[in-house]
Formats: C-alpha cells, sequence, structure tokens
C-alpha cells in the first residue's frame, strides 16, 4: 500500500471537485428553466458560464500536478443536487420555488468554497504557488455568487415565498 500523502490528498480532493464541477454544470440550465423570477434565471445562466471557466482552471491545475483531468464521484454534491432536484419537483408552481432555488444553490457555493479554500491552502503548503493562484481565482468566484444569490433573495425571492400559491 502506498504512502498516503498531502500530495495524494490534494490529488483526491482536486478529482473530487473536478466531479462536483461537472455535474453542477450539467444541473444549472435545469435550474435556470425552473426559476420563475428573472434575475434568478440570469444568476444561473452567469454562474454556468462561470462553472465552465472554473473546468477550465482545474483542468490547468491537474496538468501543473502531472495528472490527467479525472473526476472521482463525490457523493455530497449527488446529495446536494438530489435535495435540489427535490425542491423543483416538491415546490413547482408555488411562490417558494425561487427560495428553495436559491438554497439549494447556496448549499453547493458553501460546498464549493470549503472544497477551493481547502484546495488553495494545501496547494500553498506544497508550493504549487501556479495551482493556488488558479484555485483563489475560482474561490473569489464562488464567493461572489454566494453573495450574490444572498442579495437576489433578500430583494424579493423571500419575500414572494411567503404569499400563498394564485
Amino acid at each position: 500500500m502506498a504512502d498516503k500523502t498531502l500530495d495524494t490528498l490534494f490529488h483526491d480532493t482536486l478529482r473530487d471537485i473536478y466531479y462536483a464541477e461537472r455535474k453542477i454544470l450539467k444541473s444549472l440550465p435545469k435550474m435556470a428553466r425552473a426559476a420563475q423570477a428573472p434575475e434568478l434565471k440570469a444568476a444561473f445562466e452567469k454562474h454556468q458560464a462561470e462553472t465552465e471557466g472554473q473546468i477550465e482552471r482545474l483542468q490547468q491545475v491537474f496538468e501543473i500536478i502531472g495528472k490527467a483531468p479525472r473526476g472521482k464521484t463525490c457523493d455530497a454534491i449527488e446529495g446536494i443536487l438530489a435535495e435540489g432536484e427535490e425542491i423543483m419537483e416538491e415546490y413547482k408552481d408555488n411562490p417558494a420555488l425561487d427560495a428553495g432555488l436559491l438554497a439549494a444553490a447556496q448549499a453547493v457555493e458553501h460546498y464549493e468554497i470549503t472544497r477551493y479554500g481547502t484546495l488553495k491552502r494545501w496547494a500553498t503548503v506544497l508550493g504549487l504557488d501556479d495551482a493556488a493562484r488558479l484555485l483563489d481565482e475560482t474561490l473569489a468566484e464562488e464567493s461572489r455568487t454566494d453573495e450574490d444569490l444572498t442579495t437576489i433573495a433578500d430583494a424579493a425571492i423571500n419575500a414572494e415565498a411567503m404569499r400563498p400559491a394564485a
């Protein structure tokens, strides 16, 4: 059995977030279609474009460490996305749908923020400065997306969710 080091853990976690980002990229168009508020739909569409860039940056990190970009099943993101699917089914055509979609999207963002924060720190410790810079760029995008979603929720979505269905 090979020794498991921080290098190994970094690579395994990189594979995890690579898988997660690719799953998220597939789910964002469905979330955008389900969203009722135009500003939420636009936020999902914007994040879809950002996610494509994030996947490209992850591929660059794989290149930096000399590994092929391959994902590893991420049970956490599978569960978070399944909850989002459940919200879309259970709250379809209801005022609370967008609030639920926002909550599901923020669960995704918070997961990504923890992963990218950890990977950035490990890259720094491992002396992978170029990788740390790429991971920091994505971490900043994920944090901005989370803040944007909060702004959208506070502006109207949460208040709309309190109204009874028409």
